[in-house]
């Protein structure tokens, strides 16, 4: 249900992170950049554990995008490397607190073993409806959008759907986010002020913070940071700034 333009917003039910900084993180302490990426799944799981304290319903991050492959070949092998990390280590517990985990983005490209490690977190917590964690992996929001358009394209030429049948929602449910709120909140640490290609459908009335802090060094008292500063915010979905000023987004 749309907000009028003067009711509070209160807590954001789904935030989305573009987990951001951990290659600058590393080079101010002279460390590897991988090391940054290591520390970097730490603060990953302090915000997963913080976010439902702070009322938070979903999470989505930004782990690893489909122009990342680009990186030098020891740092793209590190990234690869982060889910099973994270999932070795914090999965029983994800499983044991009610956290449902769901991977957007293409597993082609992914190696087996991750392929699978992934499937089993989803499979792991499919029942959980506590939480709801969504990890963007080998995901670009680009991508994203070019793949639905497709499997719309297919289903046309297979005959389960019409040119016409084609509307904002329809789309929506061909992305890799189907069946999933949109973010109300999405928040970038590491002072950088773009959306890098996350979410690019479905942030389209989302309200963005951008925080001067690396991910590594993030946590719950950043991330009720970023809240707090949503709870300013009026929402207006395209609504009225006044009543004889209409917004234009």
């Amino acid at each position: 249900m749309a907000l009028s333009p003067k009711e509070p917003i209160g807590t954001p039910l789904h935030v989305a992170i573009v987990m951001d900084g951990n290659g600058r993180w590393a080079k101010r302490r002279g460390l590897p950049r991988t090391l940054g990426h290591r520390a970097g799944v730490e603060a990953l799981k302090r915000t997963v554990a913080a976010a439902p304290d702070l009322n938070i319903r979903s999470l989505t991050v930004f782990g690893f995008s489909t122009e990342n492959w680009s990186r030098p070949a020891a740092e793209v092998a590190e990234l690869m490397a982060l889910p099973r990390r994270y999932f070795e280590s914090d999965l029983a517990r994800l499983e044991r607190d009610g956290v449902r985990v769901r991977a957007l983005g293409r597993r082609e490209g992914l190696s087996p073993d991750l392929q699978e490690m992934l499937a089993e977190a989803e499979a792991r917590t499919a029942g959980n409806d506590t939480f709801l964690l969504q990890i963007a992996f080998n995901y670009g929001g680009q991508a994203d959008i070019a793949d639905a358009a497709r499997k719309f394209a297919q289903d046309v030429a297979d005959g389960r759907a019409r040119p016409a049948d084609m509307t904002e929602a329809t789309f929506a449910r061909y992305l890799s986010t189907a069946d999933f709120p949109p973010p109300d909140l999405v928040i970038r640490p590491s002072g950088e002020q773009r959306l890098s290609n996350f979410l690019l459908w479905e942030s389209a009335y989302s309200e963005f913070v951008f925080q001067d802090v690396l991910w590594p060094d993030y946590g719950k008292d950043h991330l009720a940071a970023a809240l707090a500063e949503y709870a300013k915010r009026e929402r207006r979905f395209g609504g009225a700034v006044t009543d004889d000023v209409l917004a234009a987004g």
